[in-house]
């Protein structure tokens, strides 16, 4: 679960499902309110635990590409799952809480 830990982690995840390859400036519009600064050491801690793949292109301007590892693509079926329960929410627990 560390691996999974962090604001921005998750988001990052769901725009590189299916397989998908972005640039850093195409995470970076598809992410709004996410720094520079938090999604390169988001991007750095996904491509430390093998999640991230990052190819580097040696060319001016400098092209930076992202996707999902094999195993970062295995997470896939166990995040549709999770949306799935979260989007399964009965009506009027919006703001429920536990009390016990």
């Amino acid at each position: 679960m560390r691996v999974l830990e962090g604001r921005w982690k998750l988001v990052l995840l769901f725009h590189l499902f299916g397989g998908k390859v972005l640039r850093f400036s195409e995470l970076e519009r598809q992410t709004p309110g996410i720094s520079q600064k938090m999604l390169i050491q988001q991007l750095r801690q996904l491509e430390a635990d093998g999640i991230v793949r990052r190819v580097v292109y040696q060319q001016i301007p400098p092209k930076v590409e992202y996707s999902l590892t094999e195993w970062g693509q295995a997470l896939c079926p166990a995040l549709d799952a999770l949306v799935t329960w979260v989007e399964s929410k009965p009506a009027g627990l919006e703001n429920a809480t536990d009390d016990n």
